[in-house]
């Protein structure tokens, strides 16, 4: 499908991304701990949806999607608490934190176009 083709190239450019903000927070700013947490999550999105598209079945497809949904959400919580705790300047966290968001929204948009069989995956 195109959107998953989308959504797989924005998640691997989004963990690129949070890579790179790992590396400045632990090496220029001497951050470890939330620098940590957000890398966990931020690069879990794409395996996710990596894991998704290759699913054995449609619940497995939708259960991952899930997870990236809520990985997703995750990463934009230790973003907004670096800038709030100043490690990231506004610049620095509108510009990733709206990554982040998007790819909230195109997850949820695939699965309103897509709904599970059972209905199990609720995000």
């Amino acid at each position: 499908m195109k959107e998953d083709n989308l959504v797989q190239e924005k998640s691997y450019q989004f963990a690129v991304r949070i890579v790179k903000l790992y590396q400045h927070l632990s090496l220029k700013k001497q951050e470890f701990v939330l620098s940590k947490q957000v890398l966990c999550s931020g690069t879990s999105i794409g395996s996710n949806i990596e894991e998704a598209t290759g699913g054995q079945s449609r619940a497995d497809f939708f259960a991952k999607l899930a997870i990236a949904y809520k990985e997703a959400r995750e990463t934009s919580y230790w973003l907004r608490l670096l800038k709030d705790s100043s490690y990231l300047t506004q610049k620095q966290f509108s510009s990733i934190h709206d990554d982040a968001l998007e790819l909230c929204k195109i997850l949820a948009a695939i699965r309103q176009r897509q709904k599970p069989l059972n209905g199990s995956a609720n995000f």
